[in-house]
């Protein structure tokens, strides 16, 4: 049985409470966290994520957060974290398509989106 809109509303808007940091993935992060981007130099870092109310079961980004990526690095997904580094990992996408770097970059999260039905 499907939640209903406005449970699947109400549990977006209290994970989003603890829904601190964003992160890249260079495959899906399944429900662990797993394959988050690592090195480079700059370093790689969590990078602060904010997000409107959610409405209609779905929990959407209020910023855009903005990430050094290493040289090398093909980043396939995002996700959420609680805190900068550690924490405990929430929730994640997958990105609209995979982003290569040959050399050192940045990548910038315009859109988080997450629904919940």
């Amino acid at each position: 049985m499907a939640l209903s809109t406005t449970a699947a509303t109400t549990m977006l808007d209290a994970v989003a409470v603890d829904a601190d940091y964003a992160s890249l993935h260079t495959a899906d992060p399944g429900s662990t966290g797993a394959s988050e981007v690592t090195g480079g130099s700059p370093a790689y870092a969590r990078q602060a994520i904010t997000w409107n109310a959610a409405s209609a079961g779905n929990l959407d980004s209020s910023n855009a957060p903005n990430f050094d990526v290493p040289s090398g690095t093909t980043i396939t997904h995002w996700g959420v974290w609680s805190a900068s580094s550690g924490g405990t990992f929430l929730f994640g996408g997958s990105l609209s398509a995979p982003e290569s770097y040959g050399s050192q970059g940045d990548y910038t999260l315009t859109d988080a989106d997450y629904t919940l039905s």
